[in-house]
């Protein structure tokens, strides 16, 4: 049997250099994904912190300066990934991404999991690039669960949010949530999974993803602006569990 792997290739409008400092140092691959701490040597160790809670760690396995970056996960699942960065003739930079390791009984829909927060990702990282490059970034994570599918979820969230349903892309909208602050700026994605915003200081990032029980999740990246990034966490974090509460315990 072949090997799954899952592929990507992003043109970006942005140097060699500063593709590599975003997807390989720590403060760069929090601009567009999550917040990491890399050791930047081969086996050094890699973590990542996907808020409420969740983390991750793995280990680098190839580490090519400017060039090539690869680690796996030191959890469970066996994935593996891989960056390489390439310039283009004529100005510009190549992406390429490969992500290994599905081979779990249900690899089909972890495979399109990861295939679409990739997508959202790198969408993030053209839009950093494109409208904030060079600018520090502040995270504002929050996550969640509900035994609901996305497609009751997303009624609830829009709702949630002060919209009357779907917006489109190119949009101006105004988010309103319950407690955090509200969020004007033009809607940049639109997907099954995924909400974004472009404001004038950031990008936000509502998702909710799976039919048999479903994430949901607010990302939140400020550049520049000064903003209390902890306060601003709780309050989205507050907002999920306040619309989709845990479980009971057994």
């Amino acid at each position: 049997m072949s090997e799954r792997r899952l592929e990507k290739s992003v043109e970006l409008d942005a140097s060699p250099e500063e593709v590599w400092e975003a997807v390989a140092t720590g403060p760069g691959i929090a601009t567009w994904f999550v917040p990491h701490e890399v050791e930047p040597r081969e086996g050094g160790a890699i973590s990542a912190d996907f808020g409420g809670g969740f983390q991750g760690t793995g280990r680098v396995t190839a580490w090519e300066p400017g060039r090539r970056l690869a680690y796996d996960s030191t959890e469970g699942g066996g994935h593996a990934f891989e960056f390489l960065v390439e310039g283009r003739d004529g100005g510009g930079t190549v992406l390429r991404f490969v992500q290994s390791g599905f081979s779990g009984d249900d690899w089909e829909a972890e495979f399109d999991s990861f295939d679409a927060g990739w997508d959202l990702f790198f969408d993030n990282l053209r839009a950093y690039l494109r409208h904030f490059a060079g600018q520090p970034v502040q995270n504002a994570l929050a996550m969640g669960w509900t035994a609901g599918g996305a497609s009751a979820v997303w009624p609830v969230l829009h709702a949630a949010l002060g919209l009357a349903g779907p917006p489109s892309l190119g949009e101006t909208v105004t988010l309103t949530p319950d407690g955090p602050p509200p969020v004007t700026g033009v809607v940049d994605v639109v997907s099954p999974e995924f909400l974004g915003i472009r404001s004038a200081d950031g990008l936000h990032r509502i998702g909710a993803e799976g039919e048999a029980g479903c994430g949901v999740s607010a990302y939140h990246y400020f550049y520049g602006a000064p903003v209390d990034a902890k306060a601003v966490t709780a309050a989205w974090q507050e907002w999920l569990t306040r619309l989709f509460p845990p479980p009971a315990p057994e």
